[in-house]
This record gives structure tokens, C-alpha cells and sequence, in this order.
């Protein structure tokens, strides 16, 4: 089976023509999220870390 680069570039082009790509307003409010759902992620993770610490740090009396 030969290789044919050509047809494979006329299909890739093909293909993506049935992309439907998201509009610029759909990608910023997509980026928007994103970043929302990283900072309360961090603030979460945080938050948890902190209170572990704090747990493991009453239970062996470290302080």
C-alpha cells in the first residue's frame, strides 16, 4: 500500500472543513472558566493542606 502524501493532505484539508470551530467569544469565555476553575482548585487544595497540616501537627504536639 503506497503512501501518498497529496491525497493524504487533500483529505486532511477535506476533513477539517468539517470542523465547527468555537467563535472568539466562545473561546474567551471557555479560557475565563478554565482560569476560575484552576483558582479555586488552588484555593481548595490549599486549604486542605493547611488544615492536614495543622491536624498532623496537634496529634504529635510539633509546635
Amino acid at each position: 500500500m503506497a503512501l501518498n502524501p497529496v491525497k493524504f493532505l487533500q483529505e486532511v484539508r477535506q476533513e477539517v472543513s468539517k470542523v465547527t470551530w468555537p467563535t472568539r467569544n466562545e473561546t474567551l469565555i471557555s479560557t475565563i472558566m478554565v482560569l476560575a476553575m484552576v483558582a479555586l482548585a488552588s484555593i481548595f487544595f490549599l486549604l486542605a493542606d493547611q488544615l492536614i497540616s495543622w491536624l498532623i501537627q496537634a496529634v504529635l504536639n510539633i509546635r
